[in-house]
C-alpha cells in the first residue's frame, strides 16, 4: 500500500503547558517510506493559552505542515475530532492526543500493517507487547478491559484496548461512518460502527503508554465511563445509528 501523506488530528484542551512538547515529537519523527505528515489541531474553546502556544509553535515551526481550527465554545473531544476527521486530506489519519501520553515515535508501528497491505484500521494497544506502560490507576485499568469486552461482544471484535488514543484509519473509511458522540463516546461509537463496515480489516499492535495523574491534567473521569457503557448499549445491542 503507498501512502503519500498521513493526517495526524489533534482535538486539544487547556493544554497549554504540553501542545508544544507533543507538536516537536510529531515534528521529529520520521515516517515510513517518507510519508509526509499532516497536522490538524482542533482547539474545543480552550479556557488556557492553548491557541497562544499553537499559534506560535505554527510561526516558529513552518517546516510542520500544520492546519488549526478553532470551536467557538466547548462541544467535547469527540465533536474536536468530528472537526478534524472532516478536514483531514491524507489517505489515512491517525489520532493524538495533545498530552503526553502517547508517543508520535511509535506511528510506524501502526502503519507496518497497511504499509504491507495487511489492513484499513489499526489500533494501538496499551495492554500488549513489551512496551513501557506507567503504573497507574487499577480501577481505570478494570473499567477499560470490561468496556473492550463488552465492545467487543457487540462487535464480534477481538480487541484487547477498545479506548486507546491511537487509532488508524483510511480516511475515505472513517469519512463515511455517521459520527454523533460529541465527548468521550467516540471511542465505543466508531469502534462498533467500523466493525459493521463489510470486509473491513482491523489489526492491533502493541504501544507504550506514559499516563498521566489527575494533578497532570488527565481529563477523564468515572462519569465517561458510564457514557461509554450506554453507547456500546446504544450502538451495539439497540443498534442505533
Amino acid at each position: 500500500m503507498n501512502i503519500s501523506k498521513l493526517s495526524i488530528v489533534i482535538p486539544a484542551y487547556n493544554e497549554a503547558r504540553t501542545i508544544h512538547f507533543i507538536l516537536d515529537k510529531i515534528k521529529n519523527v520520521s515516517l515510513v517510506n517518507d510519508i509526509a505528515k499532516e497536522v490538524i489541531i482542533v482547539n474545543d474553546c480552550s479556557t488556557d493559552d492553548t491557541e497562544s502556544a499553537i499559534l506560535n509553535y505554527m510561526q516558529q515551526n513552518k517546516d510542520l505542515s500544520i492546519v488549526y481550527y478553532k470551536h467557538e465554545f466547548n462541544k467535547g473531544k469527540g465533536a474536536a475530532l468530528h472537526t478534524g476527521i472532516s478536514k483531514a486530506t491524507g489517505e489515512y489519519l491517525i489520532i493524538q492526543d495533545a498530552d503526553l501520553e502517547y508517543d508520535p515515535a511509535e506511528y510506524n508501528l501502526l502503519l507496518n500493517p497497511v504499509i504491507n497491505g495487511f489492513a484499513d484500521v489499526v489500533y494501538g494497544s496499551r495492554f500488549m507487547g513489551g512496551n513501557p506502560h506507567r503504573v497507574l490507576f487499577f480501577w481505570h485499568t478494570i473499567g477499560n478491559k470490561l468496556l473492550t469486552v463488552l465492545s467487543n461482544v457487540f462487535s464480534n471484535l477481538n480487541l484487547t484496548d477498545m479506548e486507546t488514543c491511537y487509532k488508524l484509519f483510511k480516511t475515505d473509511l472513517i469519512k463515511s461512518i455517521s459520527l454523533k458522540e460529541q465527548k468521550f463516546g467516540f471511542e465505543p461509537e466508531v469502534t462498533i460502527k467500523i466493525s459493521r463496515i463489510p470486509k473491513i480489516r482491523i489489526y492491533e499492535v502493541g504501544i507504550s503508554y506514559y499516563g498521566r495523574t489527575y494533578e497532570e491534567g488527565k481529563k477523564i473521569g468515572w462519569k465517561d465511563g458510564f457514557r461509554a457503557l450506554y453507547c456500546i448499549a446504544k450502538y451495539g445491542l439497540l443498534g442505533r445509528q
